[in-house]
């Protein structure tokens, strides 16, 4: 920022007088992104994930069916990790929908299927993580079985806390909250989409049944938040053992609805099955009479690391909260 200071300056010589004015003018500094580096094309599939390691010289970069391990400084050139594809695609029963580094634990890491299964790496144990140090799945409830079952399990987002101590997952319904010590179930399970159960045969229609939210944890790790429809997105309290919500709506003005054409969804393996269906009805209303809109939804959120704001990405807008 240049700065030039607003003064009249007198100096007199001889019998003649100097006037001198200076003007003060700010100046604002434009910051403008730049490419530093292009990676060279190392996967077959959209990309779903990209983290960083905490060793500060690697990251990973997950697609469908595989995960790569990359330097930061060599960017032609990828270590395939992981890798889920069988040799028949015929075969093939689940995709990888996101993956994310240990915060603390540069040779752990953690990615999530379609299945709604997480599991946790060990670079350690050998150069093609084929294999899992440990599985979070939760067990099917007998009797609870139907067309959609499978579709509403699949998780869009994984979170490490902060600690590393939890990981926090986002499903269609739910957000689930995992203690990495314990495999045998979620230690917290919040009800997210409970109140579209009912419609989820108009969801399948009208494809937002295959919406992949987005979750976060707050950098204290005693808060967690999702997004939904109409732009809403809620925030979850994980200590006192309640599983009530505050539920917000991310828009200057709180009382307007705006309905957009909903955007195709790209292409990924996840989607190739679903086919062509018929359009179905975008609107509704909840358990409380609330209306809800499918398309206009929030699926994109972060909590900043040390301060208690929110951001949110809603259609074409950004909004921060403070929590």
């Amino acid at each position: 920022m240049l700065i030039i200071i607003f003064s009249t300056l007198v100096i007199s010589g001889s019998n003649t007088y100097y006037i001198f004015v200076i003007q003060l003018t700010s100046i604002e500094t434009s910051l403008v992104p730049r490419c530093r580096r292009i990676y060279a094309h190392a996967h077959d599939y959209h990309i779903n994930s990209i983290s960083n390691n905490s060793d500060g010289e690697t990251f990973i970069s997950a697609d469908d069916l595989r995960i790569n391990l990359w330097n930061l400084e060599i960017s032609n050139q990828s270590f395939n990790i992981v890798d889920v594809k069988p040799a028949n695609m015929e075969d093939l029963t689940e995709v990888i929908t996101s993956a994310e580094f240990h915060p603390t634990h540069c040779n752990m890491l953690a990615y999530s299927s379609s299945r709604g299964s997480i599991r946790l790496v060990d670079m350690r144990q050998s150069a093609l993580c084929d294999s899992h140090s440990k599985l979070f799945e939760e067990q099917e409830v007998p009797g609870s079985r139907s067309f959609f079952t499978e579709i509403i399990a699949s998780i869009s987002d994984i979170k490490f806390a902060k600690d590393g101590r939890y990981i926090l997952s986002r499903d269609y319904m739910t957000l689930k909250l995992w203690d990495i010590n314990m495999d045998s179930g979620p230690v917290s399970t919040f009800q997210v989409h409970e109140y579209l159960r009912p419609k989820l045969c108009d969801l399948y229609e009208n494809d937002s049944i295959f919406d992949k939210f987005e979750c976060c944890l707050s950098g204290d790790g005693l808060r967690v938040a999702t997004g939904s429809y109409s732009n809403l997105f809620r925030v979850f309290g994980c200590t006192d053992g309640s599983t009530e919500a505050t539920t917000l709506e991310a828009s200057k003005n709180p009382m307007r609805r705006q309905v957009q054409t909903p955007s195709r969804p790209s292409r990924s393996l996840g989607t190739l099955s679903r086919g062509f269906r018929r359009g179905a009805d975008t609107s509704g209303a909840d358990t409380n009479g609330n209306a809800f809109d499918f398309t206009t939804k929030l699926l994109h959120l972060a909590w900043h690391p040390t301060e208690n704001s929110l951001a949110c990405a809603a259609s074409n807008s950004l909004y921060m909260y403070y929590a």
